[in-house]
């Protein structure tokens, strides 16, 4: 009866590995997943984004009289 319940005890604490383990993984993909969205949306609003920069310096230096960015 001792040994079962030793098997028994030692069988549940390697189910919660396991179950940590899992946890772990699917964490590092919902990291990877935030992290290919940031990286899409970087890529895909770069160009815009620089753009509306450099609009914003050419204001800045109209308004500055010849202040270079």
């Amino acid at each position: 009866m001792l040994l079962l319940l030793i098997r028994l005890a030692v069988s549940r604490l390697e189910a919660e590995k396991s179950e940590r383990g899992a946890s772990a993984v699917e964490y590092g993909l919902l990291v990877a997943g935030v992290a290919a969205i940031i990286v899409t949306a970087v890529f895909g609003f770069g160009g815009a984004l620089n753009e509306l920069m450099g609009e914003s310096c050419g204001t800045i230096t109209a308004w500055v009289n010849g202040a270079d960015c």
